[in-house]
């Protein structure tokens, strides 16, 4: 826990001996810093934010109220206790204190030995809070290099033997997430691309997300067609799923010998076919239910026959619901638009366009989902 003698403590008040009085009670245990009004206080925690903010209350210009509040309105200063210094004791200007956000709440004349307990107190208070976001914080770190090591870790060299030029990416919204991506061989010098999107975000979906990484290549290991992958896939995720999640999936069998793809979906949106000559398209229009709902689901499936230099690009909705800040989303018509000049190029070509555009589009907005891009092109 933090050695409470290097907290720092700003002061705020536009009477000097009130400064005074503080200063004299907390100089020895603590770093100390001054502001005599509101406009000067908000300048000094934008430049290096305390761990305790002593805030008058009645102060020419910004009041203390709003100085709370501004505090309470910016992520970086969110979390940074206040305790409001003031003459007032009723209990409606209290209240408002409270409702501002403030942590306590010391009544002037100041009592030293009541100074430096509340204050104690508060900094113990954050120290310990400050403990346990590390910790977790340091857990979410290894449970996002968990969660990476789960994926397969070199797509490109799984393909590369059979024909196939394969690029893949996961970028979680939070440190973990509910995506999932799957490139593997199988039998008979075939492809198994499997694409997925877990309810939910966080550590449940990331835990979910894992359990169905694992019925997936346990299935395309023992199973021919995409469908019946997905069936076994959703019938383990019944008997194991007490929280009744689900996840939406899309499995494609490449066939490099015959230049054929077999596919299936859970609820999956269809990849994008590139293709020279044609306008990007939306080949596979039946999406049907995602697995893990219910047992014995249809699973809708169709097969396609690829050309040289065709390719295919996987996403999920992290993709078409990204959001910019007037919270529009990207969609399915940006998607195919950003995708036009790709017929031909290859699979990293693609990839990295359709991520540039999407991060072009949600600009400085906050990441809405996880973003999961497998672009297959045929090189033969």
């Amino acid at each position: 826990m933090t050695d409470l003698s290097e907290c720092r403590i700003l002061i705020v008040d536009d009477v000097k001996a009130n400064i005074d009085v503080l200063v004299e009670a907390l100089r020895d245990d603590y770093k100390l810093s001054v502001a005599l009004n509101g406009d000067n206080a908000l300048k000094s925690i934008e430049k290096n934010a305390p761990d305790l903010v002593l805030l008058d209350i009645m102060m020419p210009g910004i009041d203390g109220y709003e100085v709370c509040r501004r505090l309470r309105d910016t992520p970086a200063t969110r979390e940074v206790p206040v305790m409001f210094l003031s003459s007032l004791e009723d209990v409606l200007n209290k209240t408002r204190g409270f409702e501002a956000g403030a942590n306590d709440y010391l009544t002037k004349p100041f009592n030293v030995l009541e100074v430096k307990a509340r204050v104690r107190s508060l900094l113990r208070a954050k120290a310990y809070a400050d403990s346990v976001k590390e910790r977790l914080a340091s857990e979410l770190r290894i449970a996002r290099e968990i969660q990476l090591g789960i994926l397969p870790s070199d797509v490109s060299e799984c393909g590369r033997s059979r024909g196939l030029d394969i690029q893949a990416i996961m970028e979680p919204a939070r440190d973990v997430g509910g995506d999932l991506y799957e490139v593997m061989p199988i039998a008979r010098e075939r492809v198994a691309v499997v694409i997925g999107d877990v309810s939910g975000k966080g550590i449940p979906a990331a835990l979910f997300m894992a359990v169905t990484t694992t019925l997936v290549r346990v299935a395309a290991q023992q199973l021919e067609r995409p469908e019946k992958i997905l069936a076994r896939v959703n019938e383990g995720l019944i008997v194991h799923n007490p929280r009744g999640m689900f996840v939406t999936l899309f499995c494609a069998i490449f066939e490099p010998h015959t230049s054929q793809v077999n596919c299936a979906s859970c609820g999956h949106p269809s990849p994008v076919l590139l293709r020279a000559g044609e306008v990007p398209s939306l080949p596979f229009r039946s999406a049907g239910m995602a697995a893990g709902i219910m047992a014995d689901i249809e699973i809708p499936s169709q097969s396609l026959d690829l050309k040289a230099g065709d390719t295919l690009v996987f996403y999920t909705d992290g993709v078409t619901e990204a959001f910019d800040a007037q919270e529009k989303q990207f969609g399915e018509r940006r998607l195919l638009a950003c995708l036009t000049d790709m017929p031909g190029r290859s699979a990293e070509d693609a990839l990295n366009t359709t991520l540039a555009t999407v991060r072009q589009h949600a600009g400085d907005a906050m990441q809405s989902d996880d973003i999961t891009i497998v672009a297959v092109r045929l090189g033969r």
